[in-house]
């Protein structure tokens, strides 16, 4: 299968500091990919540097989306070649409705000039129903006064609207109880159904998500480097025993932790 995504060697910096050491990841149409690892493996620092936040300097490598060369685009053009990232901590919008929020951005990413107001309400309406949101979320102030559940909602809804090719999800499941975890997950769910074709990036620290959302394939980072990668069967390594046999295994030195059930 001709690939959707690659990473090849990426090196990336921040402030001086190299944090990704030559991180190489290939994603295929329709796959889903989880990241896990250990607070400051680079995980964080690999969805903001795809992205293009010109915080996270990239000193070596290429990216590439449909065999186009993303680090060559800014950040718009990167989204209007198909790349989402949902954030991590999602930020407040004052005064700005989700449902004109959203319609700024199709317009922006889609490039959707023609649309409607009325074939956009519809749409919207339609994604809203499939993610099980009540219509009254999109007269909303976009995130403002939002649990944490409803603001991982939006982002949910803004991956279904905005259809990219890829979605980087940063940590979907973070400060999130048992049950918004699984209204996030059946989100995520939802919107692969709807676009079969997009490729998706999971990052998590945690193995709950992962009995919602399945991947095709999972990696570990350790210290800025993919080190292992898998299926459904290293998860429930992680889960039992925690990185520690993992860098056992692969003769990489690390503290040990206790297994992430729980964290």
């Amino acid at each position: 299968m001709t690939a959707l995504f690659e990473v090849e060697n990426l090196h990336v910096s921040v402030e001086g500091r190299e944090i990704l050491r030559g991180v190489n990841l290939t994603i295929c149409p329709g796959e889903v990919h989880a990241l896990m690892g250990r607070n400051g493996s680079g995980k964080s620092t690999l969805a903001n540097a795809l992205m293009g936040h010109p915080k996270y300097q990239i000193t070596r490598g290429s990216v590439r989306l449909e065999g186009a060369d993303l680090l060559s685009l800014k950040p718009d053009e990167r989204a209007r070649r198909g790349l989402f990232l949902a954030f991590q901590n999602p930020i407040a919008i004052p005064g700005v409705g989700t449902g004109n929020f959203l319609r700024a951005a199709v317009k922006a990413v889609r490039g959707a000039e023609t649309i409607n107001a009325v074939q956009f309400r519809k749409e919207l309406n339609e994604r809203m129903q499939h993610l099980q949101m009540d219509p009254s979320f999109a007269t909303r102030a976009l995130n403002e006064g939002f649990s944490g559940g409803e603001k991982k909602r939006a982002e949910m809804l803004q991956l279904a609207m905005l259809e990219p090719r890829l979605a980087i999800l940063d940590e979907p499941d973070s400060g999130l109880d048992i049950d918004a975890v699984r209204i996030v997950s059946e989100g995520i769910n939802s919107v692969h159904q709807q676009q079969p074709d997009t490729g998706i990036l999971l990052i998590t620290h945690y193995q709950r998500i992962l009995n919602y959302v399945r991947p095709d394939t999972v990696h570990v980072m350790v210290k800025g480097r993919i080190v292992e990668s898998g299926g459904a069967e290293l998860v429930q390594e992680l889960e039992s025993a925690g990185y520690a046999p993992i860098l056992r295994r692969l003769g990489i030195e690390e503290e040990e932790e206790a297994p992430i059930s729980g964290r």
